[in-house]
């Protein structure tokens, strides 16, 4: 996968994760791919922003469903504003 199609696959993994988020008042923004198209920064937004689960969210959720659409991800992080 070229560097372009791994952004738009994050993307659409975003966009298959936000609609669970913003039902609980929150959403997700891509910031960067890094490290070789290994490592994805996100932001965590609204409610999100310091809920007590939003590492399980970020684990469980969305790394999950980024590395369903890009196995070669290997860390999904958020940075806090």
């Amino acid at each position: 996968m070229t560097s372009e199609e791994i952004k738009l696959n994050v993307e659409k993994a975003l966009d298959e994760i936000r609609p669970f988020l913003q039902s609980d008042g929150g959403d997700i923004s891509l910031l960067s791919i890094e490290d070789n198209d290994t490592l994805v920064k996100v932001q965590l937004q609204g409610a999100c922003v310091g809920c007590s689960v939003n590492q399980m969210t970020l684990k469980s959720g969305v790394e999950m469903t980024i590395k369903k659409y890009v196995p070669q991800i290997e860390k999904v992080i958020n940075i806090e504003v």
